[in-house]
């Protein structure tokens, strides 16, 4: 059985819908399916990483999404800031919606395809790396993203991330911390922290 969101290929039957979220003031059209994650609306936690996320003190160049899903990080990053943004997922169910929603939605500045982790990015350094990281893969996989980012990053450049408290924000801010010199929450909601680090 390979039905997890973070699995390569789910195996559950389609069961397609079709909905409109706002997200950054622009309202989006999305098609979802079975096997990935959050099919019938725009998880809590990406709203949070959303709303937080400014481009304003950034590098220039291209923004990371690791782990994508349908899209509406990354989708609506590069409606917002108007700059590239690569869009990665292990999940070829979600990397598949995702190009889909792009095309819906009339987004071109993007490069969406599937990758384990940052094994087959198509650059060498991004201005920011975001994540909703899968949780339910597994602390290895979280603190692989986490450890992964900071050679990947431009210097200035964030790797911004949400995570709830009660699903391991506090070791994820360790870990960041350890890998980058620094971490900070730089929002809260509901359990949900936004946590933040620069690469000096």
């Amino acid at each position: 059985m390979t039905n997890h969101y973070y699995s390569e290929r789910p195996d559950t039957a389609h069961d397609f819908e079709e909905w409109q979220f706002e997200l950054k003031g622009k309202t989006f059209q999305f098609v979802t399916d079975s096997g990935v994650f959050s099919k019938k609306t725009v998880d809590y936690g990406s709203r949070v990483l959303i709303d937080a996320m400014s481009d304003e003190n950034l590098p220039e160049g291209t923004l990371l999404d690791v782990g994508c899903g349908y899209g509406p990080i990354g989708l609506s990053l590069a409606a917002a800031f108007q700059r590239p943004v690569e869009m990665i997922d292990i999940n070829e169910r979600a990397v598949d919606l995702a190009k889909g929603n792009a095309a819906r939605n009339h987004i071109k500045n993007v490069d969406i395809h599937t990758s384990n982790i940052y094994k087959d990015v198509h650059q060498t350094s991004y201005a920011a790396i975001v994540s909703n990281p899968p949780i339910r893969a597994g602390k290895e996989v979280v603190h692989e993203i986490l450890e992964g980012a900071y050679d990947l990053l431009k210097p200035e450049g964030t790797l911004t991330i949400v995570i709830q408290k009660k699903q391991g924000a506090p070791s994820a801010k360790k870990k960041m911390a350890e890998v980058f010199g620094n971490a900070e929450i730089i929002h809260k909601d509901k359990g949900y922290y936004i946590i933040q680090s620069v690469k000096a």
